[in-house]
């Protein structure tokens, strides 16, 4: 299979998954290791193509961030709460991830890590969804500063692959008092700085690692992802906020039981 191929493959995956409590990245592995993409460069390429889904919520979602942009001119009390709160779900991560980093990319290598994490994460969405209580928060602007935050250190959980930074970000939010929808939405928002720094980084680590067709089949991974997520990630708040997450839940169990399997383990 070419390179291109498997990129285009690779970026679906990531459209389809990136938003979903499943795992991404964790997909992204389990695939590499089936279609043989594995190494430093193929690590980076499962990073940076996330940036894709990103740029998909950044425009799906452009109203509400340009309504954040304008309020903060202005100073408005939501704009505000707002942007500090996406803030203070980013932190955590960002300064964890720092000092981790050589860590998280070691698992990146392991697939029976993911596994692993698929089916524990899969049965612990289902204890969540049964002990969730009556919401506090129903609106990003409304979350405390110490929700935000909390649900940041949530997220960094995500840095085992497999585990779902949607995954651990929504399910924390739930545990915190927050309204299904906006628990998806407020994992969305975070990502953006989330993703962003973590590619950042990860292309000034590997760039030396990198050459000049890597960087196109990165380019194909990013632009591929971009287009599904972009149709995913609304169609996903509407399923959650209707039938909740016991689907993915169980969706985890199954692919991480396989994958196990396949493995020999």
């Amino acid at each position: 299979m070419s390179d291109t191929v498997t990129a285009i493959l690779l970026g679906l995956l990531e459209g389809l998954t990136e938003f979903l409590p499943v795992s991404s990245t964790g997909h992204l592995i389990l695939a590499g290791r089936l279609l043989g993409f594995e190494g430093d460069a193929s690590a980076t390429f499962k990073i940076v193509i996330q940036l894709g889904a990103i740029l998909a919520v950044m425009v799906v979602y452009w109203r509400r961030f340009w309504g954040v942009l304008t309020g903060l001119g202005s100073m408005k009390p939501g704009a505000v709460a707002f942007t500090r709160n996406i803030v203070l779900g980013f932190l955590p991560a960002a300064v964890i991830g720092v000092f981790i980093y050589s860590m998280v990319k070691a698992m990146m290598e392991t697939p029976a890590v993911v596994a692993w994490a698929l089916i524990l994460g899969g049965i612990a969405i289902l204890i969540i969804e049964r002990s969730v209580r009556a919401p506090r928060f129903r609106d990003v602007e409304e979350m405390s500063w110490r929700t935000a935050l909390g649900i940041g250190f949530a997220q960094c959980l995500a840095m085992i692959p497999g585990v779902s930074r949607s995954g651990a970000t929504i399910m924390g939010a739930l545990l915190m008092g927050v309204e299904r929808k906006t628990a998806a939405e407020f994992s969305f928002f975070v990502a953006v700085p989330t993703m962003i720094a973590a590619a950042s980084y990860d292309l000034y680590k590997s760039w030396d690692l990198l050459s000049v067709d890597d960087l196109g089949i990165i380019a194909i991974g990013f632009g591929t992802s971009f287009v599904v997520a972009a149709l995913v990630v609304k169609a996903f708040v509407a399923l959650v906020s209707r039938y909740g997450f016991k689907p993915f839940a169980w969706y985890r169990i199954v692919v991480g039981t396989i994958a196990l399997l396949w493995m020999g383990i």
